[in-house]
């Protein structure tokens, strides 16, 4: 189970890793899109289009439906909650960490009088 949820992450975390595979999903997120549309903002063909949908296609993040000739991909988030949480885990960490320094820096702060110049009481 666990080296399956590892896959998972390993493969959501590679789709998510190229900056048009992001803005695919970020257009699907909007709604159904044909490879074609999903290309086009692009300067790439439609097979290396193919070969980014194929990446989203093997994380889970995508769905493709084949109508004829046409083939409809939309959004499927779900794979998406198990990095969200995976990323949750290092948010709450350094959270942590800087409400500490915060609260080291604020009383080392507090701690820290005005010099007093010589003769001053």
């Amino acid at each position: 189970m666990v080296e399956s949820q590892t896959y998972q992450l390993d493969t959501v975390f590679h789709a998510l890793g190229d900056a048009t595979r992001r803005q695919m999903l970020r257009e699907l997120a909007k709604g159904e899109r044909t490879v074609g549309q999903l290309a086009e903002p692009f300067a790439i063909s439609l097979a290396a289009a193919s070969k980014h949908i194929k990446a989203l296609e093997n994380a889970g993040l995508i769905r493709r439906e084949v109508k004829g000739r046409t083939h409809l991909c939309s959004l499927d988030p779900g794979p998406l909650a198990g990095a969200h949480e995976w990323l949750g885990f290092y948010e709450r960490f350094w959270t942590s960490r800087l409400d500490a320094l915060e609260r080291l820096l604020r009383a080392e702060d507090a701690g820290k009088s005005p010099k007093r110049k010589k003769g001053d009481r």
